[in-house]
């Protein structure tokens, strides 16, 4: 029976559901847990900036360990790597459920976040494999749909479950689901793609020095860069942080460039389809993320919606997001990716440049097209992109680049909220304001609200400039994938 799933014509779209219920889980799990951090702080007696480390932990800890986890999926195989984290994030949840106090659910959410490390960038190519290569850009853009489906429903459930249940239930409600997907992925996935010659893993060494560089100068990256804002950008901590980064990355880069077995071969970017396909992912979650994360600030502190209202009103661009990343992967796979990823990105801007123009008295239906138009770019864009950077490198490679993906992906948001934030309170300090977004939420003073307003302005004229220059960069690169040259490791 095994062995007849496996070669059936429909293996595609049983490892597409296998998949499908692990993404749309963790998904969940994020918008969940975010909602239930209140209560979360309540219960131990604990602020919010200490309680968010239960959602920085996790994150952390996947951008560190994605690089890693994704290359050891390449040599052992993406079905082991991916059952292991899945049974890793269950652990974590049950550790996290019945926590004691705010220190040990921390610690329980790294946990989880090295069990999502493994499975983030493998569930996406394990997917991708089982799929034709003319077939790449509806894979990934199924995959979108489950993360536009889970990023809906997450608030909604998290809420539901905080109110009725308490905040351990977050935590425990994912572990059926996962359960699931561990199940029926021991059943129903290959060790290897079926167009994979090779029955065993690829008999190449793990290269930890390159884990341990990349894993160091990510931490201190994020870390330095999530902490600049209030910190300061020029005290010392800081300024050693983005030291280290630097001299961190190029002795990675240095090491790459020597090891046999590198952790990510810096010969992809001799592709100029994968080059410029980073650049433009990474310069549109830089775009885009900061936008998101500031616009309940100003629906809240300024309009005086609640929290309520501002959450319902990402759903119309998650539910459009969801739907056109289907619609733009496959047509990508038939007719190229670059007028997908351009005119994806031109919607994504004009939605952010609608957002520039907003005053202390605009209308939430200002608010809500223009979020529209940012998610819908954001499904049109990333299906085909994607698709092209993974079309440029072998399919033995398809596991460490989709974790680089998702690590763009994570870098960019983190890298966005941040400049975003310095932005905004820096034009708040200039205006005579205390610089702080706290100020805005605790102030009734109009004059606040005036200020944050101006630098919001200034934050989205940046956010859509790193937009419009994604644009420019995927005008620029190979129309499809199929022109690039695959670059083929050995």
């Amino acid at each position: 029976m095994l062995s007849g799933l496996a070669l059936s014509p429909r293996y595609k779209w049983y490892a597409f559901a296998v998949i499908a219920v692990g993404t749309f889980s963790s998904v969940v799990d994020h918008g969940s847990v975010s909602v239930a951090l209140p209560s979360i702080a309540t219960d131990f007696n604990s602020d919010i900036p200490t309680v968010q480390w239960v959602v920085i932990g996790f994150a952390l800890t996947i951008s560190a360990l994605l690089l890693p986890m994704g290359r050891l999926a390449d040599l052992i195989g993406l079905k082991k790597v991916y059952i292991v984290g899945s049974l890793i994030l269950i652990f974590g949840a049950v550790l996290a459920g019945t926590s004691t106090s705010a220190v040990v659910l921390i610690a329980s959410r790294v946990v989880q976040g090295a069990g999502a490390a493994m499975t983030q960038g493998t569930g996406m190519a394990i997917v991708i494999a089982a799929f034709p290569a003319a077939e790449r850009g509806k894979a990934i853009g199924l995959i979108m749909t489950m993360v536009g489906t889970g990023a809906i429903a997450g608030p909604a459930v998290g809420g539901f479950l905080v109110q009725t249940l308490g905040w351990p239930s977050v935590f425990f409600a994912n572990i059926p689901l996962v359960a699931v997907g561990v199940v029926a992925g021991m059943v129903v996935l290959q060790g290897r793609s079926r167009d994979d010659p090779r029955s065993e893993p690829a008999p190449h060494g793990f290269d930890w020095l390159g884990a341990l560089l990349s894993s160091g100068a990510l931490l201190i990256f994020l870390v330095a860069i999530s902490n600049a804002h209030r910190a300061g950008w020029l005290l010392p901590p800081i300024l050693a942080s983005g030291a280290t980064f630097v001299v961190l990355m190029i002795a990675f880069v240095w090491w790459e460039r020597r090891s046999s077995s590198p952790m990510l071969d810096m010969r992809f970017f001799q592709s100029r389809v994968f080059s410029l396909g980073v650049s433009a992912a990474f310069l549109t979650f830089l775009g885009s993320s900061a936008v998101l994360f500031m616009t309940p600030f100003y629906l809240q502190s300024v309009l005086g919606y609640g929290a309520n209202v501002s959450g319902l009103v990402v759903v119309p661009g998650a539910i459009c997001m969801a739907i056109l990343g289907v619609f733009s992967g496959r047509w990508s796979d038939r007719y190229g990716a670059r007028p997908f990823a351009v005119g994806g990105l031109l919607l994504s801007a004009t939605g952010i440049l609608i957002m520039s123009r907003l005053t202390e008295t605009s209308s939430i239906f200002m608010v809500i097209p223009a979020l529209v138009l940012l998610s819908s770019g954001m499904g049109v864009f990333y299906s085909p992109n994607a698709s092209a950077v993974l079309g440029a490198v072998g399919r033995d490679r398809y596991g460490v680049v989709s974790a680089f993906l998702n690590l763009v992906r994570n870098a960019g948001n983190v890298t966005s909220v941040a400049m975003a934030t310095a932005i905004v309170t820096a034009t708040m300090g200039s205006m005579g304001y205390e610089p702080s977004l706290d100020a805005v939420r605790a102030s009734a003073d109009t004059g606040v609200a005036q200020a944050f307003v101006a630098g919001l302005r200034y934050a989205y004229l940046a956010m859509a400039g790193a937009v419009l220059l994604a644009m420019t960069v995927s005008l620029v690169k190979a129309p499809t994938a199929q022109l690039a040259e695959p670059v083929v490791t050995h």
